[in-house]
């Protein structure tokens, strides 16, 4: 049985990130249409999707969904026009899938009061890494506008709680943040810190209790050297000094698949799985061999990013196969391609809270508003 809801129906976006599972050279437009009709969004695998995650990005006067100094979550290294950021164009974009400007399917525009609604009595928990983070807040700041819209703007904020959480009042709901790099365990042992592959102990009860969970991982299974937070890879009763850095995440990914199976309740629980936001530190990736995202004011133009026609296919692949191997469904967002081609939306040098060169995360309002808006957008297939 495939029961990863909308594992299969996701591969509609292309690139070379975490959830994108196919790569489309460029110009193989025919195969792009093919794929965009068997391949859809379907909310659960439901009837009359919409392919959201190919298309390409066009400005729209509309935007930003909220104003950096009027939302009270944005932490320093987000908040690029308070640090100094000069232009402002990166805030007028709006994503436009393909399927929806060919009139096959309807991408419904972001409601944070309609989400408001929907979410009442709700508890919701973003799990990940800083991408996660970044995720976590610009949905904060999404529903916070549409509360102080709504003259019910009464929320409690806890960002340095041990599960960060924004708590708007009068809709009993709750927005947590549990980081975690790994999703699997890390541990401080006698022999040094040990990342885990088997185990998920650290944060299991708590996501069990939520009503939806959006999770992200991969970036930190990269990390070596002293950004390495890891001693020891604990794989069963082997231990390693180190080892293959994808081989590693598929065996930490297939025990997070195995603790969703043992645990998630799909008829209260809903879980995502977002996909691998893109950085932009080498522009030879979109034409430009010299540049990084420093000074870019533009995203990349259509719908393919340069990079990632003819690449072999690697982390993605192995996402493949272990929700394949999932019962229970997860649905996927496959943020990847819309997210390469952002080059223009990271916080640069104008971080507050990020000392150097910032090509991984992103400025807010900006790029991870569109990702909330393809969680909103999948509720209501």
């Amino acid at each position: 049985m495939m029961g990863y809801g909308l594992a299969v129906a996701s591969a509609a976006a292309w690139g070379v990130g975490l959830m994108i599972f196919i790569s489309v050279a460029a110009g193989a437009a025919g195969a792009a249409e093919e794929l965009l009709s068997a391949y859809n969004l379907t909310g659960g695998g439901g009837g009359g999707g919409c392919g959201l995650f190919y298309g390409k990005w066009a400005v729209d006067g509309t935007y930003p969904l909220y104003n950096n100094n009027g939302c009270p979550f944005i932490d320093p290294q987000f908040d690029c026009l308070k640090y100094g950021r000069p232009d402002k164009s990166f805030l007028y974009y709006t994503w436009k899938p393909a399927a929806a400007a060919a009139g096959s399917c309807n991408f419904p525009r972001f409601e944070g009061g309609d989400l408001l609604k929907r979410w009442r009595g709700k508890k919701i928990m973003y799990v990940g890494d800083s991408l996660s983070l970044n995720m976590w807040q610009s949905m904060a700041c999404m529903l916070h506008s549409a509360a102080v819209a709504a003259a019910r703007a009464s929320f409690s904020y806890a960002r340095n709680a041990p599960i960060p959480y924004v708590a708007f009042k009068d809709y009993d709901l709750t927005i947590h943040f549990y980081h975690s790099n790994y999703l699997v365990d890390l541990v401080k042992e006698t022999k040094g810190m040990v990342l885990n592959l088997d185990s998920i102990q650290q944060g299991g009860d708590v996501w069990k209790s939520m009503d939806v969970l959006i999770f992200n991982s991969w970036h930190w299974w990269t990390h070596t050297g002293t950004s390495q937070p890891w001693n020891i890879v604990q794989d069963g009763t082997n231990s390693y000094k180190d080892m293959d850095r994808l081989e590693a995440f598929r065996k930490g990914l297939t025990t997070w698949g195995k603790w969703v199976d043992q645990n998630v309740d799909p008829q209260r629980t809903k879980v995502y799985f977002m996909g691998i936001s893109p950085s932009h530190y080498m522009g030879k990736e979109w034409g430009s061999p010299s540049k990084t995202c420093s000074g870019e004011k533009l995203p990349v133009e259509g719908s393919m990013y340069p990079a990632a026609a003819g690449e072999a296919i690697g982390p993605e692949e192995v996402v493949k196969k272990v929700l394949n191997g999932i019962r229970k469904p997860v649905y996927l967002l496959d943020i990847t391609l819309l997210s390469e081609l952002r080059k223009d939306a990271h916080p640069s040098y104008y971080s507050g809270d990020h000392p150097g060169l910032d090509c991984s995360h992103w400025c807010l309002p900006g790029v991870p508003d569109t990702w909330n808006h393809l969680l909103y957008a999948s509720l209501l297939q």
